[in-house]
């Protein structure tokens, strides 16, 4: 087992008083049999009201909502978190589904139908191609030996850069491009799992790198997969490896838009400045 603190501040500036309005807060992190919440503080400046749900994906929400005007939001989280997955590659997958291609038990199969639509037609030659470089169509493959393949390419292939716009890049941009955030290469990763017919989901979180211990880093994100037997399987294409116990995940969702952080509106001059600072530090 391992513990983190994971502190989150987000930062509004903005050039004038404004009114805020309804603010969607996903920064508390889940919990499973992999990962506990020890503790789990919220500050918001000025004061909101706190109404919190578990959303369609289980996600935990905090719809906060503010009664004065301001010049200035603060919001910072502070997470204690103990992780259980430190061997990522302990799992045995059913037997029907340790060979590439397979199909989903019925069951199974309507519960994942979201996570198996595929995205922009568009893309598909691109993509097609792209993965023809690790993988010819009917050539026998072990499923999981795919998905690490199709990790690695991405790591090798396309760089990594932080990208501060809002939103996500289209497969085609990321492959034209070759380069694209973390969320980004999420993003690729799912339509390329779809592409194969495996049900893929986004996980945006924090990760934890002993030398940004004492550095304000950012957000991070991967991917999901379900294999029948290991269950939801998480991929780093970012670092190009397992997620493990450096991985804490706070919200899933079908689509990486589902699930920013904080979002919200104001009324008032327009031009606000963001700040977003992420410590993530190993405790003992």
């Amino acid at each position: 087992m391992k513990r983190f603190k994971i502190v989150h501040q987000t930062i509004y500036e903005y050039p004038e008083t404004v009114q805020l309005q309804t603010h969607t807060l996903r920064l508390r992190p889940r919990e499973g049999h992999d990962q506990f919440i020890e503790s789990f503080e919220l500050k918001i400046n000025p004061e909101a009201c706190l109404k919190w749900h578990r959303d369609v994906e289980s996600n935990s929400v905090a719809i906060a909502t503010f009664s004065e005007s301001t010049q200035r939001l603060f919001i910072e989280s502070k997470s204690i978190v103990q992780k259980y997955d430190v061997v990522p590659h302990d799992f045995l997958i059913e037997s029907y589904a340790v060979s590439y291609p397979f199909s989903y038990l019925t069951d199974d199969g309507r519960t994942l139908a979201p996570y198996l639509r595929r995205g922009d037609s568009s893309c598909n030659t691109a993509l097609k191609n792209w993965i023809r470089v690790i993988w010819c169509e009917n050539e026998p493959i072990q499923t999981f030996e795919l998905l690490l393949l199709l990790n690695q390419q991405i790591y090798q292939s396309i760089g990594y850069i932080k990208r501060d716009e809002e939103g996500v890049q289209s497969t085609n941009a990321t492959l034209t491009s070759r380069k694209g955030s973390c969320r980004d290469l999420a993003n690729l990763f799912i339509d390329a799992a779809r592409h194969l017919g495996l049900a893929a989901r986004f996980v945006s979180g924090y990760i934890h790198e002993k030398s940004r211990d004492a550095t304000p880093g950012t957000t991070h994100a991967w991917v999901e997969i379900f294999i029948p037997g290991a269950g939801w399987k998480g991929f780093d294409p970012t670092h190009g490896g397992l997620v493990g116990a450096e991985h804490i995940a706070v919200a899933v969702s079908r689509l990486p838009e589902l699930v920013p952080s904080v979002e919200g509106s104001f009324w008032g001059r327009p031009g606000a400045n963001l700040k977003v600072h992420v410590w993530v530090s190993e405790v003992c």
